[in-house]
């Protein structure tokens, strides 16, 4: 059956994996799941760090890029451990002796938080759209302060 359906085929190992791995269905182990885990927990803070970087040296461009693939990637992944460990990372970069910020997320509860990163992230997103870079990136920095811990 397989040499029928090879000779009907004129792009043979095309056609063959195909035939081969038609019924073939993979499941990753534990191990090979916490080692992806790893993986992207690793790209996440080299982009998270990338990003302060280029904010810093005036590359708003590259800054909101990075943070646009951070996002991307924690969108994907479901792993507490990765959000956890990125939001050591946001309160690392943007601790501060004066944060505002922080003074404000003391007092108020989770759901007005929640409510200021969404309205914060949708305005990053319109700023984006209109080419405003350093708008959009600041917009997005500062619903990451309030995410962080």
């Amino acid at each position: 059956m397989v040499e029928k359906y090879i000779n009907s085929h004129k792009d043979f190992p095309h056609s063959f994996f195909f035939c081969l791995t038609d019924n073939i269905t993979y499941r990753p182990n534990k191990n090979e799941m916490e080692h992806s885990s790893k993986l992207a927990l690793d790209r996440v803070l080299k982009l998270t760090r990338s990003s302060e970087k280029k904010f810093k040296q005036g590359n708003f461009k590259g800054a909101i890029d990075d943070k646009r693939k951070v996002n991307s990637i924690l969108n994907s992944e479901s792993g507490k451990d990765i959000i956890n460990k990125y939001k050591e990372e946001l309160s690392n970069l943007y601790s501060s002796k004066f944060d505002l910020i922080n003074d404000h997320k003391l007092r108020i509860d989770q759901l007005k938080k929640n409510e200021i990163i969404n309205l914060l992230r949708k305005k990053s997103e319109e700023k984006f759209i209109n080419g405003d870079f350093k708008g959009a990136i600041k917009a997005l920095r500062r619903s990451e302060k309030y995410l962080s811990i």
